[in-house]
Formats: structure tokens, C-alpha cells, sequence
């Protein structure tokens, strides 16, 4: 877990947990505000645990990831025109307002609300919705919507997370040279790589 400065392109706060948690996160915020950072906000992806940990911060959901959501629902290729509409839409997200946005939200809604619950009755008993993937999907693009323009409230919050995402390219690509290590060699040599990006930590040691 990795937290990135998106202004000075630092790492300012990483950690190794085996699952993804609120208490992580909030672990994470405990740190930084004690070593004096005054966090004015969080972009991350739809993980509710990120929002929990940093209560009471702005919160901006990243656009890749949403598209991202959504394409998991519709495939780069959607065979359906409410998958198609749905893509289009998430696409839209990096060149449109909120208000813009969230109109051709309610309108998509109203148009393939009846798609969206057509159910597929199974021979052995039992029902699903028929376009599941897509159904949730387009749930999630409705449910994540406030924290998609943040960003309006303030020009310097980031809308993606694409300084973090670079930054791991370039980490994957240093640690295939160790993919033999152990876990233990290979948080050792992360640490290293994060450290070379980072005054969090020389300010915990003078603390």
C-alpha cells in the first residue's frame, strides 16, 4: 500500500498488509497527521475502506478505476447498446462536468432501467438477472457518482491515480530482476525503491 503526493511525487507513506483494510488506511492517516502532513484530500480507487480510513477528507474517486469497474461489466467491446451507452459514458468522465455527467446518468437509467432487471429463470430453479455484470456495473457507476467530481471544489485535487500507476510500472519492472527473492528480501528491496522517492521517512527519524 503506497501513498503518493501527487504535487511533489513522493511516496510519503507505504506499509505491507495481507489484506485490504479500513485499518489500514486509517493506520496510514495516524502516521501522516502525526508526522504533520495536513492531508486536504484522497484519490483512490472504490474501495469503501479508503473513505472510511480518511473520514471527513474529500474523497475523489479515479476516473481509470471507474472505467475500469465498468468495463468489467461490459468488456472493451460491449455487445449490448446499454453496454455500449455505459462505456461511453465512463469515458466521458475525464472531459465533463458533474452536471453534464449526471443527467446522462438519470437518462441512461431511465432508458435501460427494464434491461437492467430482466431475469433468466434457470431449469434446476432458481433466477439471476441476465445481464449481471452489466446490472452491476452501471449500480456501481451510480453508487460511486458523488465522489466522482470532487475535483470541481478544488483545481489541484488529482482525478486519476496515474502518478501511483506510473510509479508501479516503474517498480515491477526493478523487481522481475528480484523475482526469485524471498518475501522478506523482496519488502526489503521495495522499501528501497519507495525510500528513494520519499522525505516520510527521514522526517520519522528526526521525530
Amino acid at each position: 500500500m503506497v501513498f503518493r503526493d501527487e504535487l511533489t511525487h513522493e511516496d510519503i507513506y507505504w506499509d505491507f498488509a495481507d489484506t485490504e483494510t479500513t485499518w489500514v488506511y486509517a493506520k496510514a492517516r495516524g502516521v501522516l497527521e502525526s508526522l504533520g502532513y495536513a492531508i486536504l484530500s484522497v484519490t483512490g480507487d472504490g474501495f469503501s475502506g479508503i473513505r472510511s480510513g480518511f473520514l471527513g477528507i474529500p474523497f475523489q474517486m479515479c476516473h481509470v478505476h471507474m472505467e475500469r469497474l465498468v468495463i468489467r461489466g461490459t468488456t472493451r467491446n460491449p455487445k449490448t447498446e446499454a453496454g455500449t451507452v455505459l462505456l461511453a459514458l465512463a469515458k466521458s468522465l475525464h472531459d465533463t462536468d458533474r452536471l453534464t455527467c449526471q443527467r446522462r446518468l438519470a437518462a441512461y437509467f431511465r432508458k435501460y432501467n427494464s434491461f437492467l432487471h430482466e431475469k433468466t429463470f434457470h431449469p434446476e430453479g432458481g433466477w439471476s438477472f441476465t445481464h449481471e455484470e452489466l446490472r452491476r456495473a452501471s449500480l456501481s457507476f451510480r453508487k460511486l457518482f458523488s465522489y466522482l467530481f470532487t475535483y470541481e471544489k478544488n483545481a489541484e485535487i488529482p482525478t486519476t491515480t496515474n502518478s501511483l500507476e506510473g510509479h508501479f510500472a516503474h517498480v515491477k519492472d526493478l523487481m522481475k530482476i528480484h523475482r526469485g527473492a524471498s518475501k522478506e528480501h523482496q519488502q526489503k528491496i521495495l522499501n528501497s525503491i519507495m525510500l528513494n522517492s520519499s522525505i516520510a521517512l527521514l522526517k520519522q527519524k528526526k521525530a
